[in-house]
């Protein structure tokens, strides 16, 4: 059983829904990303998306472009990222798992890829541009050092894509709450309830649900439905908020705890 399977496997015993935040990682720097990731972990995550600076992330609305473009200024790579959760891991086991375009990934090769996720405590890989029917190789090599493959699904995928992903995907699923770029929204979308449905209609696996939760109440509808909610734009807006303040990453830790539905 990987951590991630333990992880939700937990929730469901502790009858408890899961908080995923996300951060990029770089931004502003690579000693504040370990300590986020240590405090985001104290926090009460259930799992970390820690995010991999692109220099064309088309997926993610300005918020988060603008976390990239000042990680990679300061050249921030792949490297980097195993480097501060090789630091992080002497505090937290929680789980990680890597958030990324595949060019990234491409160039760093995807065998050392697998090698140096398990050597650092990577718990799973998620390539926003990789399409499930281009996936098979990159599956393999995951699945052989029991790295789980996360895959998006949106409002849009076809029923015949939702199912080639379930049979593809391990660890969880990771619903987009509507079509569009990442980034906080003031209201969420029914489309994300009836997604989540046609997920359960395809696999057992644990959904969880993103792009625009930023605020408890939002997460505590996802809860209502789904078994987790991902939090990104809204943290890394906190992180650029606060950057330069001495504070920064316990502001933002209070942040990630004011996120959770009491």
């Amino acid at each position: 059983m990987s951590r991630i399977d333990e992880a939700f496997k937990n929730l469901r015993v502790e009858g408890r829904r899961g908080f995923i935040p996300y951060i990029t990682v770089g931004d502003p720097d690579l000693d504040t990303s370990r300590d986020l990731t240590v405090e985001l972990a104290r926090a009460g995550a259930t799992l970390i998306e820690l995010g991999v600076p692109f220099s064309d992330p088309v997926a993610d609305g300005p918020v988060i472009q603008r976390a990239a473009e000042r990680a990679l200024r300061h050249g921030v790579g792949l490297g980097d990222v195993f480097r501060i959760l090789t630091e992080a891991r002497r505090e937290t086991d929680v789980p990680v798992i890597l958030f990324s375009y595949f060019n990234p990934l491409l160039q760093f090769g995807v065998e050392r890829l697998a090698e140096e996720c398990v050597r650092a405590g990577v718990d799973g890989v998620l390539a926003t541009d990789l399409v499930p029917e281009e996936s098979a190789d990159f599956n393999a090599v995951l699945a052989r050092r029991n790295l789980d493959q996360i895959f998006l699904v949106a409002p849009t995928t076809s029923d015949v894509r939702l199912r080639m992903i379930a049979e593809r995907a391990s660890g969880f699923v990771y619903a987009v709450s509507r079509a569009g770029v990442t980034g906080a929204r003031d209201e969420m979308s029914l489309e994300a309830v009836h997604l989540v449905e046609r997920v359960r209609g395809v696999t057992d696996l644990p959904v969880a649900v993103g792009f625009g939760i930023s605020t408890a109440a939002q997460v505590a509808d996802v809860w209502a439905y789904a078994d987790a909610a991902v939090v990104g734009s809204a943290l890394v807006s906190e992180i650029e908020k606060h950057s330069g303040r001495h504070d920064l990453v316990a502001r933002v830790g209070d942040f990630a705890r004011s996120l959770l539905p009491h």
